[in-house]
């Protein structure tokens, strides 16, 4: 049975101390975890593939090319692409992986300690980041959208805010209580306005031609 709405911000047990053996996490958040870093793995994947064919013929035009705004290529071939001096969707795939293994190991019954979930939390914090610079490059700089892209940065995002809540309910991030009953509360919440702040940003940038 699929997990509700609510199992996705449960986590197993009270906030752990240092010394105890680690900390797991309900079905819900582990697989948040799975479902969002397979969307992003599946989005790194075929853009690699697609930035493989441009290499072997420079007039390929990938699938998602739609028109001059839902480009693909447009980004591929942009400097922004390859910001550490490889296309930044391989750093991706990696990133990802490690983030379903991290999941599935929850649902197998891992527990991990403080510094583990801190880690994770540094690593979609960097991920959020990077997605969050490549947005506005994308909308002001490259001006054109890829369709994948736009997916992996949704499974980031989400990933980034369930990882933190988990982390401030355990108290491995401090939070007042009231705002922790908030975000368990509200879980859905955070997540659902970021995503639609950048929706409104990619609707209003193309205003024009969105409605032309």
């Amino acid at each position: 049975m699929a997990a509700s709405a609510v199992d996705v911000a449960r986590t197993d047990g009270p906030p752990a101390r240092d010394g105890e053996q680690g900390v797991g996490a309900g079905r819900g958040f582990a697989l948040t975890l799975v479902i969002t870093g397979f969307a992003g793995l599946l989005a790194a994947w075929v853009i690699i593939l697609d930035k493989f064919h441009l290499l072997e013929d420079p007039d390929f035009t990938p699938a998602c090319s739609l028109n001059p705004v839902v480009s693909c290529g447009s980004i591929m071939e942009s400097d922004q692409a390859e910001v550490f001096g490889f296309p930044n969707p391989m750093l991706g795939m990696v990133a990802y992986g490690v983030v379903i293994a991290i999941g599935m190991g929850l649902l197998a019954g891992a527990r991990y300690r403080r510094w583990f979930w801190l880690g994770l939390q540094a690593g979609t914090l960097f991920g959020v980041g990077f997605c969050t610079w490549l947005q506005y490059q994308s909308l002001y700089e490259i001006n054109a959208l890829c369709l994948w892209c736009c997916l992996a940065w949704v499974a980031t995002i989400v990933m980034f805010w369930y990882t933190t809540l988990h982390n401030v309910r355990h108290g491995f991030l401090p939070a007042p209580d009231g705002l922790k009953r908030t975000l368990e509360e509200f879980h859905w919440l955070i997540p659902a306005v970021h995503i639609g702040v950048i929706g409104m940003l990619i609707l209003t940038r193309w205003w024009d031609f969105w409605t032309s």
